[in-house]
């Protein structure tokens, strides 16, 4: 066996996220939403924009890695070779008369748990968007990179991808490759892998994705802006977003310490590789239920946050305990002084703040509906309240639309202390709360009437927070 030392934390992480990928059919007369498409009841910012959607699949490959796949597990050494990744890739696409805009990806359960109640690993998921459909010929429009959980796959967040393509993103979804269906690979070689690459796959991702649109899809890389990007991490693609945007490994903590053989040497804070990997294309991050602060892994000091001055908005639940909120996500919060940061909090939420809701198959079988749902919140809210406030900042930051900013200026960082008075007998209606428009209305803005309960939004500006 692989002689990492892992706490009980980390298993505790191992059972966290699954999903997707590849194109299979739904089952017969079987109703799928649209995860892109939200509810009527969703935030203002949350619906579908004006463009059609085109998706497709690409391999990149980088070479001379490290393999921690093959490491041997006496003496810790690893060959080099090809890392190769898939991406899905959304869009901005034209129209094409009478072609239905829709295709279906692949999901697949966690195989330990499928198992255990016999049930298919993979499933449908639907998306609104046409395979290999032409872009659009005119525009210049944002890369954005998302990175999914351990034990994930691509098409994990495709309710965020889907649905910035639709409002003039460019989105690349990352496949890490460390799930696997055949349960062939030792789970903490698995872990390895995603402690070693999840930063070198995205900044991978973001330097390689124009050199690839250049040769294969010169109609894309006419449309695609690389001086504009934004990475969305969920969990310990969150653990990755945060190196990507700056902060090196800690060399004291037990995340360094995991992994044996010297092997994250080059992700330490100070180290030249390191210094050498950053990208200063990088405008904003999302980080949502990101891994790896808590103890006693603290993968980064205070020290290496400080390098981080990319605007960052963190999501999280206030009782994940996974990620651990207040002595993780917080922590990291406080720390990262600077950068212009939020942190948007659901009330009584845990870890699953990120992917897409449970497909249908996982209904009667609660271990497998837990890798998706949350004890009391709906997982079709949370969707639609991560589309709200991550178009509003990627808007901001990536777009120059300073309006977005007043999603972010709220009176009051509780959402059920704001005030929007209704008269007895008043009909709520279905208007958007406008957001400070006068004294009598200090409701969220982009929240209709009734509707903003159990959530907190909290800002630190660069300077402010905790330095040690």
């Amino acid at each position: 066996m692989l002689s990492i030392p892992l706490s009980p934390f980390i298993y505790t992480v191992l059972a966290v996220v699954v999903l997707s990928l590849a194109p299979c059919h739904l089952a017969a007369n079987e109703y799928r939403p649209f995860y892109a498409t939200p509810a009527a009841d969703a935030p203002e910012l949350a619906h579908r924009g004006n463009y059609s959607v085109g998706v497709q699949t690409l391999e990149l490959v980088n070479p001379d890695q490290i393999d921690i796949f093959q490491v041997d597990l006496e003496t810790m050494a690893a060959p080099r070779g090809d890392r190769r990744l898939q991406l899905q890739l959304w869009y901005p696409a034209k129209t094409v008369a009478g072609r239905l805009e829709e295709t279906t990806y692949r999901g697949a359960f966690p195989p330990h748990i499928a198992d255990i109640y016999k049930v298919d690993y993979h499933y449908a998921v639907r998306g609104k968007a046409v395979s290999d459909a032409a872009p659009v010929d005119r525009g210049s429009f944002p890369l954005v990179i998302i990175s999914h959980g351990f034990n994930g796959t691509y098409t994990f967040l495709s309710y965020l991808a889907e649905n910035l393509a639709s409002k003039g993103y460019i989105v690349a979804a990352i496949d890490h490759r460390d799930y696997d269906t055949a349960l062939t690979l030792p789970t903490r070689v698995r872990f390895a892998s995603t402690l070693l690459n999840r930063t070198r796959d995205q900044l991978f991702s973001i330097e390689q994705l124009p050199r690839w649109a250049k040769r294969q899809r010169p109609g894309l890389y006419r449309i695609l802006d690389p001086s504009r990007v934004a990475i969305i991490g969920y969990s310990m693609g969150g653990f990755g977003a945060i190196g990507s945007a700056g902060a090196g490994l800690n060399k004291d903590g037990q995340t360094y310490k995991s992994m044996p053989g010297g092997h994250l040497d080059s992700l330490l804070h100070g180290s030249r590789e390191f210094t050498r990997l950053r990208n200063g294309n990088i405008k904003a991050v999302v980080a949502l239920a990101p891994w790896g602060a808590q103890a006693p892994f603290r993968s980064w000091q205070p020290a290496a946050l400080r390098d981080i001055s990319t605007p960052i908005l963190f999501i999280a639940g206030d009782h994940d305990d996974v990620s651990a909120y207040e002595d993780g996500i917080k922590w990291l919060f406080e720390h990262s002084i600077n950068s212009d940061r939020y942190l948007l909090v659901y009330q009584n939420a845990r870890h699953n703040t990120g992917g897409n809701p449970a497909p249908p198959e996982a209904g009667g079988h609660f271990q497998l509906l837990e890798y998706y749902n949350e004890p009391v919140w709906r997982k079709n809210r949370i969707t639609a309240i991560n589309q709200h406030f991550v178009t509003a900042f990627l808007d901001w930051h990536l777009r120059g639309d300073r309006s977005r900013r007043a999603y972010f200026g709220v009176d009051n960082p509780q959402s059920a202390a704001g005030r929007w008075p209704q008269q007895p007998g008043q009909q709520a209606g279905d208007r958007y709360s406008g957001g400070r428009a006068d004294d009598t209305n200090t409701y969220w803005k982009g929240f209709q009437r009734r509707w903003a309960l159990g959530l907190e939004l909290h800002h630190l500006a660069p300077g402010e927070g905790k330095k040690n």
